[in-house]
């Protein structure tokens, strides 16, 4: 069987044995049956290394926490296990308030709430009861782990009334058996970074070569030096950097890089396009991510970042204020944040003095010299290209100072007029015309 038949399979399972608790409970609360709720016995996990009974498995799950797990997988998965829910109570002529549940816009099945759970599990025992509402704590590896919530829409509403929310990571796990990857939206406002280039294709200085070992030293040993070392006490658990430098000198590709080598997933979010013109909606918006990222050991990669992290408003009105608040919170998370934040900006005289100091390193991607600006023009055309016989990459690499992006550019752009002449011979005329054009953008002018 692959992934998928043996998430179905041992998921079966489990939904029997959830309607059997479901037709438990209404036959002890209806017809007043001497039922113990725990003895309704649960599936035998067995050999079967599903998602589910890895995730099972991995937090030793209880009774109830299995059941809290399909009570919220259930609406996406098997609904009408659920439509039991929908008794109405004669007497009032309305639904039984101790089934908890909410409707959806479209969805036309049973969306069961914390006072669902509740009532499965607890009936009317108010120390059980009590003891299912803990498992939506802050302290319970679901919120910690961001597995499931309960989703409070509306305020000033009893905690219980929230809908119970699996994450969209954990749908997608136990529904499609791959991974999941966040697109991008006004709740997760950040894209996925992926690369095929490798190490050998960034050129950069030596010390700057270096500063980024640093970097890969700390993700390889961070738990030995946490742990074994006991510095957990004395050191913040993850790490923050500031990547600082022109535009298009191997930022974004260091960090891809960084994501690469060690299996991590590294996400970008561009600050300029982020931070919102209403007063809340910034913090909110970025708020949404962190919590997402909190437990995923992801790479958070914000470029462009004086446009939120720079140098703070001086409070001359109440919008001024709130706006360094909000800023204030989300310089807060990013301290607090277990994994590597790296932060991107062109100057580093742009960046709020009082939070560089906060940075565990502050490295420099200068514009590159005249012999790796050669080698970056050797490196970028394709192995299939040939040089007409009055191209001298040198000469071109000393007579302009372009970074490694803007001459990656040019190489597309003089790659792509001799495909459409029907050759592999790169002219010169066609280099300096995407020279030209790189150069434009910078404002600076040069004759072909």
């Amino acid at each position: 069987m692959n992934d998928l038949q043996k998430n179905a399979s041992t998921l079966n399972r489990e939904f029997r044995w959830l309607e059997n608790v479901i037709e438990a409970r209404f036959n002890q609360y209806f017809k007043k049956e001497e039922i113990e709720i725990m003895d309704v016995p649960p599936p035998q996990l067995g050999r079967v290394n599903s998602r589910y009974t890895h995730l099972v498995r991995k937090y030793d799950m209880s009774f109830m926490e299995r059941i809290v797990l399909l009570l919220a997988l259930a609406p996406h998965v098997l609904p009408h296990i659920l439509d039991a829910f929908f008794t109405k109570n004669e007497t009032y002529d309305r639904e039984f308030s101790e089934f908890g549940g909410i409707s959806g816009k479209q969805h036309k099945g049973f969306i069961p709430t914390g006072e669902t759970a509740c009532f499965l599990l607890a009936g009317n025992n108010l120390a059980q009861r009590l003891e299912v509402q803990m498992l939506f704590s802050d302290e319970h590896f679901f919120a910690k782990e961001g597995i499931l919530k309960l989703d409070n829409r509306s305020q000033n509403e009893p905690l219980l009334s929230g809908s119970l929310q699996l994450s969209n990571e954990y749908i997608h796990y136990f529904t499609q058996g791959t991974p999941y990857y966040p697109s991008f939206s006004t709740k997760f406002p950040a894209e996925r970074l992926q690369t095929t280039m490798e190490w050998e294709d960034l050129v950069l200085p030596d010390a700057t070569k270096e500063e980024v070992r640093d970097i890969l030293l700390w993700m390889k040993y961070k738990d030995t030096l946490m742990q074994d070392w006991g510095m957990r006490k004395k050191l913040k658990r993850g790490l923050k950097t500031l990547f600082y430098g022109p535009p298009g000198t191997g930022k974004t590709l260091t960090a891809s890089l960084l994501g690469k080598q060690m299996g991590m997933e590294v996400y970008r979010i561009d600050l300029s396009q982020v931070v919102s013109k209403y007063i809340g909606e910034t913090e909110k918006n970025l708020g949404s991510l962190f919590d997402q990222a909190q437990n995923k050991n992801w790479i958070l990669f914000f470029d462009e970042a004086d446009a939120l992290f720079g140098s703070r408003t001086k409070t001359s009105d109440s919008k001024d204020r709130y706006a360094n608040q909000e800023v204030a919170y989300l310089l807060q998370r990013v301290e607090d944040y277990p994994g590597v934040v790296i932060l991107a900006s062109n100057l580093k005289g742009n960046m709020d003095e009082a939070f560089a100091r906060r940075f565990q390193s502050m490295i420099l991607f200068p514009m590159p010299n005249v012999e790796q600006r050669f080698e970056l023009w050797k490196r970028t055309f394709s192995p299939k290209a040939v040089m007409a016989e009055d191209v001298d990459l040198f000469h071109i690499a000393e007579e302009y100072e372009l970074a490694g992006g803007a001459i990656t550019n040019v190489v597309r752009y003089a790659s792509l007029k001799a495909l459409g002449k029907g050759t592999n011979v790169i002219g010169l005329n066609d280099i300096l015309q995407g020279v030209k054009k790189e150069l434009w953008k910078e404002g600076k002018t040069i004759s072909v």
